[in-house]
């Protein structure tokens, strides 16, 4: 069932939204070649402990997943999509690293995801970034009233399927609320002017995950989360919570 929010519950998602930010502009900061993935997921902590919150991904145990998730931040590096496990990896001069992160304040969730390369990029990582990074764009100025989702996964998908990148496979964004996964999911590909449409009050989270050489296929780690490409392609992720409103989208996990 898909929930809308009040304005009031909104301006609580905003405050989650903004520790999540928060969370996320210190880990990059902190990213270098040498630290830790457990020292990234370590600063996150501290940031959404300092702001009285509550991690949204640690021990968080959906029905497919054979544990509960051990991390405050998902960090996937390079051919890992999303789900990454903080661990004492150490960044590597070039790694391409997507940081997924999610906080409650008073019961209500921020998530939000980004790409960034640690040291010498290549030039594929950052066309790569930065067209992930446009189709979140893309997907969030279809976020209007009366629009559709299949606007949306046209908006982020389309243009990205043309510029020859692939999209990983059975996966996208979803309602945001009381829960860190609420009803609708929110596809990364679709047919315009088809699916449910939106309306004032509700909150989703927009993620496209693009992967280069236009390859969907994805493995699953022997940790149970972790999802790399099957090609060993890179990949990116790009992630935001809106609210839809009647005078358009709002950002919730911005700065």
């Amino acid at each position: 069932m898909v929930e809308l929010k009040t304005s009031r519950e909104i301006d609580l998602l905003r405050e989650a939204g903004r520790v999540v930010a928060e969370a996320l502009a210190a880990v990059r900061e902190r990213a270098a070649v040498g630290v830790t993935l457990t020292e990234l997921d370590q600063v996150a902590a501290r940031v959404i402990k300092r702001a009285r919150a509550t991690p949204a991904f640690l021990g968080y145990h959906p029905s497919w997943a054979p544990t509960p998730f051990p991390g405050v931040i998902c960090a996937s590096v390079n051919d890992a999509v999303v789900h990454g496990v903080p661990d004492r990896t150490r960044l590597a001069d070039g790694d391409l690293v997507s940081i997924d992160c999610g906080a409650f304040v008073q019961g209500w969730c921020g998530d939000a995801a980004m790409s960034f390369i640690v040291g010498t990029p290549r030039p594929g990582d950052t066309d790569l970034i930065a067209a992930t990074d446009a189709a979140l764009e893309r997907g969030i100025a279809a976020t209007l009233p009366g629009n559709q989702l299949g606007d949306l996964g046209d908006a982020i998908g389309t243009p990205a399927r043309k510029a020859g990148y692939g999209l990983l496979e059975y996966h996208g964004g979803h309602g945001v609320g009381r829960a860190m996964h609420e009803d609708p999911f929110v596809p990364n590909e679709g047919r315009a002017g088809r699916g449910y449409r939106l309306r004032p009050g509700l909150v989703i989270a927009i993620e496209p995950m693009l992967i280069s050489g236009g390859t969907d296929e994805y493995v699953t780690e022997p940790d149970g989360w972790t999802l790399r490409t099957a090609s060993g392609a890179r990949a990116a992720h790009s992630e935001h919570t809106i609210a839809v409103t009647e005078s358009g989208p709002i950002i919730l996990t911005a700065l």
